[in-house]
């Protein structure tokens, strides 16, 4: 297998130089055969780099010596291990799945080969980040998805707020990215090398016992934090929904956005060595789960509900970090992967259904139009409300018992959590499911499910969500944690290093009841106020409850960073501009050209033409000349 791992990423890159050159030339039955087939190449590639991992282990595979620096020498090579052989399996598997939806869900555009050329260039860029084996190759990988994520949220750009929101996505990114390569520049120089190995290996050793790891990591957690949307550079995801649906599923679920958290569970050895910075992680992990969840109790665009759970989801995984849980907020992004890229694209075939809306307040009655999107959205609402036995609940309930162990005060932030998430969630499927539609004549006429290439991917991921958990029941319900036992190796370090007390069986079987009433009990008031009593949130032009309306809009952050840094800034370039560059350089500048100018003029009067001027001038100047010889004499 090792001599064929260099095709896992190449084959997605050739999708995109294909798609790319030919994106008006081939039909577009041709690009999509062509775009779905080689990332589902590349997901049978993985599966064999997965069973040769579990078979013999970890192995690393070197391309070619990249450059050398004087004893700095790196090379282009692929770590798969444990750890990198899951995430293939994700960013392949899922991706495939969203290559296969976005056939019949962008027929129609007119940007198709162009479309699929990028996501394949996105896939491409995802698996070197996960497959490189030191940080130079990780980095390339980092720096290539933030570029196609600007392309592709960005992809409908006629529309101005689109290419903002864009931009806005890349340049977010960019402030995270600093922090990264800074990190990467201290490791370097502190390690002489950018080679995982390398550096894990002589990390907890007594020779770099001096070495400040809190600063590298915190400067490699500011990269997370860009990456995978935590505050504060939260603000561009819930905006990236700009972009086509496929497109959300993609970056929101099982890609882009858990890259931070790959990036830390890679190098959770030098987190375990930072104690400091593991509890900056779990407290801003908190927050962010609770922020995304608290505005999410009150949008009104399904893919605007969607985005912000996905940001109160990764910020359960960096909660999970935070308390030393690496495999539990591994955990959570494997079973993420499965519910959210379920429902985004579940979002998508509604949005589909009703021509293009997507205002939550214009839906309703869909379940017997679309039968298949209800189930299989029924179905990744549970798994992501934490009900038993679907995906979320195994990876957050084994969140959840390790946050008890490290704070009783978190562990209630959490469940409170969790129970806002059920709510949101099943307040999103009341409204767009049941009741009576509300929206045109003209659309309830075009109600129609999707087709077969948008209704599969939902099936397969249902039953993805469905039984996904299944690799991580705990002992104290009789299973077996199959999932840490697969990781085992890549945080030995860590085991090592940690002492964590063992919850009893009892306490945490009372975790998860709790957790699970907590959900429950969310599920019944959403039915209530949704289903039962047939709710409505308010139209914009109607007048909402204080704490609703600041909800609503989001507790005015974007406007708070337009006040606090856009603005300022701006004032500052003005100033620069106007009075730095204008009058100071350019007034210097242009002020030696008009004194070179006005003394020119003045010198020009001498020039008369008369030789007897030229005479009289040149016996001054030997006068001159003479005199000043003499008084120095």
């Amino acid at each position: 297998m090792d001599k064929y791992i260099w095709l896992i990423p190449l084959l997605p890159l050739a999708g995109f130089i294909i798609n790319g050159l030919g994106r008006n030339i081939l039909p577009k039955n041709v690009i999509g055969f062509i775009g779905s087939f080689l990332v589902f190449a590349s997901f049978g590639l993985s599966i064999g780099a997965f069973l040769q991992v579990k078979s013999t282990g970890a192995f690393n595979v070197s391309m070619f010596d990249w450059f050398a620096v004087g004893n700095f020498k790196i090379s282009f090579a692929f770590l798969i291990d444990q750890l990198s052989a899951i995430m293939l399996l994700i960013i392949t598997g899922v991706g495939f799945l969203i290559h296969l939806y976005s056939v019949g869900y962008m027929k129609d555009d007119d940007g198709y080969g162009k479309f699929f050329s990028y996501l394949n260039l996105f896939v491409f860029f995802m698996l070197l980040l996960v497959m490189g084996s030191n940080y130079l190759i990780m980095f390339i990988g980092w720096e290539g998805v933030g570029l196609c994520s600007y392309l592709l949220i960005g992809f409908w750009y006629t529309n101005p707020d689109y290419a903002d929101a864009a931009k806005k996505a890349f340049i977010m990114n960019r402030i995270g990215d600093l922090g990264f390569i800074i990190a990467i520049f201290i490791l370097i120089l502190v390690f002489g090398s950018a080679s995982f190995s390398d550096i894990f290996q002589k990390a907890p050793t007594k020779d770099f016992a001096s070495v400040n790891f809190t600063l590298i990591t915190i400067l490699l957690f500011v990269g997370a934090v860009g990456k995978s949307a935590q505050i504060p550079l939260f603000t561009w995801l819930p905006d990236a929904m700009a972009g086509p649906t496929p497109v959300s599923a993609l970056i929101h679920a099982a890609t882009m956005v858990t890259a931070g958290v790959y990036m830390i569970a890679r190098s959770n050895i030098l987190f375990t060595l930072a104690p400091v910075t593991l509890h900056i992680i779990a407290i801003i992990g908190l927050a962010t789960a609770v922020l995304g969840a608290l505005i999410a109790l009150t949008q009104t665009d399904i893919k605007k509900v969607l985005a912000y759970s996905t940001v109160s989801q990764l910020g359960y995984m960096f909660l999970g970090l935070g308390v030393g849980a690496y495999t539990g907020a591994f955990f959570h992004v494997l079973t993420h992967a499965f519910f959210k890229a379920l429902l985004f694209l579940g979002a998508g075939s509604v949005i589909h259904a009703v021509s293009g809306e997507q205002d939550m307040r214009k839906m309703g009655g869909l379940k017997g139009k679309l039968p298949i999107t209800f189930i299989t959205m029924l179905i990744g609402t549970l798994a992501i409300s934490g009900i038993p036995p679907f995906a979320g609940f195994f990876s957050k309930d084994e969140i959840l018992a390790h946050t008890f162990n490290y704070s009783t005060t978190m562990y209630v932030i959490g469940v409170i959590t969790a129970m806002f998430t059920s709510f949101y969630m099943f307040r999103m499927l009341y409204l767009t499911f049941y009741g009576k539609f509300r929206g045109s004549h003209e659309q309830e006429h075009h109600l129609h499910e999707s087709p077969p290439t948008m209704t599969i991917p939902l099936v397969i991921l249902a039953i993805l969500s469905t039984i996904g958990g299944f690799v991580g029941v705990p002992e104290s319900l009789g299973g077996h944690h199959m999932l840490e036992e697969f990781l085992a190796p890549v945080f030995k370090g860590s085991t090592a290093l940690m002492t964590k007390a063992s919850l009893s069986d009892l306490t945490e079987k009372t975790l998860m009841a709790i957790s699970v009433l907590a959900a429950l009990a969310a599920l019944a008031y959403a039915y209530i106020k949704y289903n039962k009593n047939a709710e409505v949130p308010v139209s914009d032009s109607e007048e909402r409850p204080a704490l609703i309306d600041i909800s609503y809009h989001k507790f005015y952050i974007d406007e708070l960073y337009d006040l606090v840094i856009r603005k300022p800034l701006d004032a500052l370039s003005v100033f620069f501009y106007k009075v730095v560059d204008r009058l100071g350089i350019d007034g210097f500048v242009n002020g030696l050209g008009k004194g070179s100018i006005e003394a020119s003029k003045g010198l020009r009067l001498l020039q008369t033409g008369n030789v007897g001027f030229y005479i009289f001038m040149m016996v001054v100047g030997i006068i001159s000349v003479l005199m000043y010889i003499l008084i120095k004499v």
